[in-house]
Protein backbone atom coordinates (compact mmCIF):
# COMPACT_ATOMS: atom_id res chain seq x y z
CA UNK A 1 0.00 0.00 0.00
CA UNK A 2 3.04 2.39 0.91
CA UNK A 3 4.71 1.56 -2.18
CA UNK A 4 1.90 1.84 -4.23
CA UNK A 5 1.17 5.44 -2.48
CA UNK A 6 5.16 6.16 -3.38
CA UNK A 7 4.81 5.34 -6.51
CA UNK A 8 1.69 8.03 -7.38
CA UNK A 9 3.59 10.41 -5.58
CA UNK A 10 6.51 10.24 -7.64
CA UNK A 11 4.14 9.78 -11.22
CA UNK A 12 2.35 13.19 -9.84
CA UNK A 13 6.05 14.78 -9.66
CA UNK A 14 6.83 14.07 -12.64
CA UNK A 15 3.58 14.91 -14.41
CA UNK A 16 4.26 18.29 -12.29
CA UNK A 17 7.90 18.97 -13.06
CA UNK A 18 7.31 17.90 -16.73
CA UNK A 19 4.23 20.84 -16.87
CA UNK A 20 6.32 23.05 -15.14
CA UNK A 21 9.09 22.74 -18.44
CA UNK A 22 6.96 23.11 -20.58
CA UNK A 23 5.90 26.49 -19.20
CA UNK A 24 8.99 27.61 -18.77
CA UNK A 25 10.61 26.70 -21.99
CA UNK A 26 8.56 29.32 -23.87
CA UNK A 27 9.15 31.86 -21.23
CA UNK A 28 12.93 31.60 -21.54
CA UNK A 29 13.09 31.52 -25.22
CA UNK A 30 11.19 34.38 -25.19
CA UNK A 31 13.77 36.09 -22.78
CA UNK A 32 16.24 35.28 -25.05
CA UNK A 33 14.99 36.87 -28.07
CA UNK A 34 14.73 40.27 -26.19
CA UNK A 35 17.93 39.81 -24.54
CA UNK A 36 19.30 39.58 -28.90
CA UNK A 37 16.98 42.76 -29.90
CA UNK A 38 18.39 44.63 -26.89
CA UNK A 39 21.70 43.59 -28.20
CA UNK A 40 21.25 44.60 -31.60
CA UNK A 41 20.02 47.66 -30.69
CA UNK A 42 22.56 48.71 -28.56
CA UNK A 43 25.31 47.47 -31.26
CA UNK A 44 23.67 49.43 -34.03
CA UNK A 45 23.65 52.55 -31.50
CA UNK A 46 27.53 51.92 -30.96
CA UNK A 47 27.97 51.84 -34.51
CA UNK A 48 26.15 55.31 -34.87
CA UNK A 49 28.22 56.81 -32.27
CA UNK A 50 30.91 55.63 -34.00
CA UNK A 51 30.11 57.06 -37.18
CA UNK A 52 29.52 60.11 -35.33
CA UNK A 53 32.87 60.15 -33.47
CA UNK A 54 34.49 59.49 -37.19
CA UNK A 55 32.90 62.86 -38.22
CA UNK A 56 33.44 64.44 -35.74
CA UNK A 57 36.93 63.68 -35.08
CA UNK A 58 37.26 64.71 -39.45
CA UNK A 59 36.09 67.97 -38.73
CA UNK A 60 38.04 68.95 -35.70
CA UNK A 61 41.12 67.88 -38.18
CA UNK A 62 39.75 70.08 -40.91
CA UNK A 63 39.23 72.85 -38.50
CA UNK A 64 42.95 72.54 -37.11
CA UNK A 65 44.20 72.69 -40.79
CA UNK A 66 42.29 75.74 -41.39
CA UNK A 67 44.03 77.23 -38.00
CA UNK A 68 47.16 76.01 -38.82
CA UNK A 69 46.21 77.92 -42.20
CA UNK A 70 45.10 81.43 -40.58
CA UNK A 71 48.22 81.48 -38.42
CA UNK A 72 50.55 81.26 -40.83
CA UNK A 73 48.77 83.49 -42.92
CA UNK A 74 48.88 85.95 -40.19
CA UNK A 75 52.16 85.32 -38.96
CA UNK A 76 53.59 86.28 -42.87
CA UNK A 77 51.16 89.10 -42.95
CA UNK A 78 52.60 90.80 -40.08
CA UNK A 79 56.11 89.53 -41.27
CA UNK A 80 55.37 91.58 -44.38
CA UNK A 81 54.06 94.49 -42.54
CA UNK A 82 56.71 94.33 -40.51
CA UNK A 83 59.33 94.19 -43.19
CA UNK A 84 57.39 97.14 -44.42
CA UNK A 85 57.56 99.45 -41.74
CA UNK A 86 61.03 98.57 -41.17
CA UNK A 87 61.70 99.71 -45.04
CA UNK A 88 59.75 102.89 -44.60
CA UNK A 89 61.96 103.98 -41.17
CA UNK A 90 64.84 103.10 -42.88
CA UNK A 91 63.93 105.45 -46.09
CA UNK A 92 63.16 108.23 -43.52
CA UNK A 93 65.84 107.67 -41.99
CA UNK A 94 68.25 108.16 -44.99
CA UNK A 95 66.28 111.02 -46.09
CA UNK A 96 66.43 112.83 -42.57
CA UNK A 97 69.92 112.35 -43.06
CA UNK A 98 70.49 112.93 -46.23
CA UNK A 99 71.11 117.11 -47.39
CA UNK A 100 67.97 118.77 -48.97
CA UNK A 101 67.97 118.02 -52.99
CA UNK A 102 67.11 121.25 -54.58
CA UNK A 103 64.58 121.30 -57.29
CA UNK A 104 64.42 121.66 -60.99
CA UNK A 105 65.99 125.06 -62.04
CA UNK A 106 65.12 126.30 -65.51
CA UNK A 107 65.25 129.53 -65.45
CA UNK A 108 67.76 131.60 -66.63
CA UNK A 109 69.19 135.11 -66.33
CA UNK A 110 72.07 135.66 -68.46
CA UNK A 111 74.60 138.43 -68.74
CA UNK A 112 75.40 138.99 -72.94
CA UNK A 113 77.54 141.06 -74.81
CA UNK A 114 79.89 140.52 -78.38
CA UNK A 115 79.84 141.95 -81.42
CA UNK A 116 77.57 143.67 -83.79
CA UNK A 117 77.23 145.12 -87.03
CA UNK A 118 74.72 147.01 -88.99
CA UNK A 119 74.25 146.36 -92.82
CA UNK A 120 74.60 150.08 -93.36
CA UNK A 121 76.14 153.05 -91.38
CA UNK A 122 74.63 156.38 -91.19
CA UNK A 123 77.12 157.96 -93.44
CA UNK A 124 76.22 155.31 -95.93
CA UNK A 125 72.67 155.87 -95.48
CA UNK A 126 73.49 159.49 -96.17
CA UNK A 127 74.41 159.08 -99.01
CA UNK A 128 71.94 157.35 -100.65
CA UNK A 129 69.64 159.35 -103.18
CA UNK A 130 66.99 161.92 -101.59
CA UNK A 131 69.76 162.26 -98.62
CA UNK A 132 69.12 165.67 -97.35
CA UNK A 133 72.88 166.37 -96.72
CA UNK A 134 75.51 164.55 -99.32
CA UNK A 135 77.75 162.70 -97.59
CA UNK A 136 76.47 162.96 -94.35
CA UNK A 137 73.90 162.58 -91.80
CA UNK A 138 72.67 165.70 -90.21
CA UNK A 139 73.29 164.73 -86.47
CA UNK A 140 76.19 162.12 -87.73
CA UNK A 141 78.42 161.31 -90.29
CA UNK A 142 79.58 158.16 -88.41
CA UNK A 143 80.76 155.84 -90.93
CA UNK A 144 81.55 152.46 -88.85
CA UNK A 145 79.04 149.79 -89.14
CA UNK A 146 80.60 147.27 -87.05
CA UNK A 147 80.59 147.86 -82.69
CA UNK A 148 80.52 145.76 -79.58
CA UNK A 149 77.03 145.04 -77.30
CA UNK A 150 76.35 144.20 -73.85
CA UNK A 151 72.98 143.13 -71.97
CA UNK A 152 71.23 140.95 -69.79
CA UNK A 153 68.42 138.59 -70.08
CA UNK A 154 65.72 136.67 -68.45
CA UNK A 155 64.39 133.18 -69.74
CA UNK A 156 61.41 131.80 -68.37
CA UNK A 157 60.81 128.27 -68.74
CA UNK A 158 57.13 127.77 -69.80
CA UNK A 159 57.29 123.78 -70.26
CA UNK A 160 59.32 121.20 -71.07
CA UNK A 161 57.45 118.93 -74.19
CA UNK A 162 56.91 122.03 -76.33
CA UNK A 163 53.42 122.06 -75.04
CA UNK A 164 52.97 118.10 -75.84
CA UNK A 165 54.49 118.19 -79.10
CA UNK A 166 57.33 117.27 -78.87
CA UNK A 167 59.71 115.47 -74.90
CA UNK A 168 62.34 116.96 -73.69
CA UNK A 169 62.33 119.95 -76.17
CA UNK A 170 61.15 123.52 -73.80
CA UNK A 171 59.57 126.56 -74.67
CA UNK A 172 60.46 129.51 -72.92
CA UNK A 173 60.16 133.81 -73.60
CA UNK A 174 63.14 135.59 -73.57
CA UNK A 175 62.97 139.30 -72.27
CA UNK A 176 65.92 140.88 -72.94
CA UNK A 177 67.56 144.64 -73.35
CA UNK A 178 71.05 145.29 -75.36
CA UNK A 179 73.06 147.98 -75.49
CA UNK A 180 75.29 149.02 -78.83
CA UNK A 181 77.84 151.20 -79.72
CA UNK A 182 79.56 152.34 -83.19
CA UNK A 183 81.73 155.10 -82.60
CA UNK A 184 81.80 158.39 -82.80
CA UNK A 185 80.91 160.98 -85.50
CA UNK A 186 80.52 164.65 -86.51
CA UNK A 187 77.29 166.94 -85.36
CA UNK A 188 76.68 168.98 -88.54
CA UNK A 189 73.57 170.50 -87.24
CA UNK A 190 75.90 172.86 -84.80
CA UNK A 191 78.00 173.20 -88.24
CA UNK A 192 74.73 174.54 -90.65
CA UNK A 193 72.09 176.41 -88.23
CA UNK A 194 74.36 180.26 -88.39
CA UNK A 195 73.44 179.82 -92.39
CA UNK A 196 70.49 178.99 -91.81
CA UNK A 197 69.87 181.50 -89.15
CA UNK A 198 71.47 184.06 -91.66
CA UNK A 199 74.43 184.78 -89.08
CA UNK A 200 77.53 183.70 -90.79
CA UNK A 201 79.82 185.64 -89.30
CA UNK A 202 79.66 183.09 -85.84
CA UNK A 203 82.19 180.84 -85.77
CA UNK A 204 80.48 177.47 -84.95
CA UNK A 205 82.91 174.62 -84.04
CA UNK A 206 80.95 170.86 -84.84
CA UNK A 207 80.98 168.75 -81.88
CA UNK A 208 80.85 165.13 -82.18
CA UNK A 209 77.86 162.70 -81.26
CA UNK A 210 78.66 158.72 -79.98
CA UNK A 211 76.48 156.56 -82.32
CA UNK A 212 75.06 154.08 -80.12
CA UNK A 213 71.53 152.01 -79.94
CA UNK A 214 69.16 150.26 -77.32
CA UNK A 215 67.68 147.19 -78.41
CA UNK A 216 64.63 145.66 -76.17
CA UNK A 217 63.47 142.20 -77.30
CA UNK A 218 60.45 139.82 -76.22
CA UNK A 219 60.89 136.71 -77.91
CA UNK A 220 59.86 132.78 -78.03
CA UNK A 221 62.73 130.61 -77.20
CA UNK A 222 62.99 126.75 -77.89
CA UNK A 223 65.80 124.36 -75.94
CA UNK A 224 66.40 121.21 -77.22
CA UNK A 225 67.64 117.74 -74.89
CA UNK A 226 65.87 119.24 -71.83
CA UNK A 227 68.10 117.62 -68.93
CA UNK A 228 71.25 117.45 -70.92
CA UNK A 229 74.26 119.79 -70.25
CA UNK A 230 74.58 120.76 -73.68
CA UNK A 231 71.43 121.98 -74.53
CA UNK A 232 71.08 123.95 -78.33
CA UNK A 233 68.14 126.55 -78.99
CA UNK A 234 66.84 128.61 -81.49
CA UNK A 235 64.47 131.81 -81.31
CA UNK A 236 62.24 131.34 -84.55
CA UNK A 237 60.83 134.92 -84.34
CA UNK A 238 60.87 138.04 -81.82
CA UNK A 239 59.56 141.01 -81.11
CA UNK A 240 62.49 143.76 -80.82
CA UNK A 241 62.06 147.80 -80.67
CA UNK A 242 65.11 149.78 -81.27
CA UNK A 243 66.07 153.28 -80.05
CA UNK A 244 68.89 155.53 -81.12
CA UNK A 245 71.13 157.45 -79.05
CA UNK A 246 71.27 159.80 -81.99
CA UNK A 247 68.12 160.92 -83.89
CA UNK A 248 67.74 160.34 -87.14
CA UNK A 249 67.64 163.35 -89.48
CA UNK A 250 63.72 163.71 -89.35
CA UNK A 251 64.60 163.38 -84.86
CA UNK A 252 62.67 159.87 -84.84
CA UNK A 253 64.56 157.88 -81.86
CA UNK A 254 62.01 154.91 -82.16
CA UNK A 255 60.83 151.50 -84.68
CA UNK A 256 59.90 147.83 -84.64
CA UNK A 257 61.58 144.98 -85.76
CA UNK A 258 62.12 141.15 -85.83
CA UNK A 259 65.25 139.63 -84.34
CA UNK A 260 65.96 135.36 -84.98
CA UNK A 261 68.82 133.46 -83.94
CA UNK A 262 70.39 130.59 -82.13
CA UNK A 263 72.34 129.28 -79.99
CA UNK A 264 74.10 126.62 -77.50
CA UNK A 265 74.11 126.47 -73.16
CA UNK A 266 76.48 124.44 -71.28
CA UNK A 267 76.01 123.86 -67.83
CA UNK A 268 79.37 124.41 -66.73
CA UNK A 269 78.60 123.53 -62.61
CA UNK A 270 75.46 123.91 -60.47
CA UNK A 271 73.57 125.96 -62.18
CA UNK A 272 76.15 127.79 -63.35
CA UNK A 273 75.61 128.37 -67.84
CA UNK A 274 77.97 129.22 -70.35
CA UNK A 275 76.57 130.57 -73.72
CA UNK A 276 76.97 131.80 -77.63
CA UNK A 277 74.86 133.35 -79.86
CA UNK A 278 74.44 134.29 -83.26
CA UNK A 279 71.34 136.58 -84.18
CA UNK A 280 70.11 138.71 -86.95
CA UNK A 281 68.08 141.87 -86.01
CA UNK A 282 65.35 143.19 -89.19
CA UNK A 283 63.04 145.96 -89.15
CA UNK A 284 60.22 146.44 -91.14
CA UNK A 285 61.75 150.14 -92.00
CA UNK A 286 64.15 152.05 -91.36
CA UNK A 287 64.04 154.97 -88.50
CA UNK A 288 63.56 157.81 -91.21
CA UNK A 289 66.78 156.89 -93.21
CA UNK A 290 68.60 155.18 -90.60
CA UNK A 291 69.52 151.91 -91.11
CA UNK A 292 68.61 149.42 -87.70
CA UNK A 293 69.53 145.63 -89.25
CA UNK A 294 72.19 143.81 -88.42
CA UNK A 295 74.02 140.70 -86.81
CA UNK A 296 75.28 140.15 -83.29
CA UNK A 297 77.01 137.13 -82.15
CA UNK A 298 78.33 136.83 -79.31
CA UNK A 299 78.88 134.88 -75.38
CA UNK A 300 77.34 134.82 -72.36
CA UNK A 301 77.47 133.86 -68.75
CA UNK A 302 73.70 132.81 -67.14
CA UNK A 303 72.77 131.89 -63.78
CA UNK A 304 70.10 129.15 -63.25
CA UNK A 305 66.90 129.82 -60.65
Amino acid sequence: MSFTKTKLALGVAAATLTMAGAMVAPQAQAADNKAERVADAAARKAEALEAQMEQMNSMMQQMQAELSRVKSAAASKDSTETAKIQELDQWMASVKAAPAASGAKDNLVAVRGGWTRLDQSRKAGANQPGAILSGSDLLSDNGNADGFYFGGAFDFNVNNDLFGLMDDTSFGIELGVEYSEFGTGQNNLTATYPAALGTTGVAVNPGTSTDNRLRINASPKIKFMHGSKLRPWIIPVGLELNILGVPSRAVSVLNSGMQFGGGLEYELFRGIVLGSDVRYHYSTSKIDGTETDGFSAGGSVGFKF
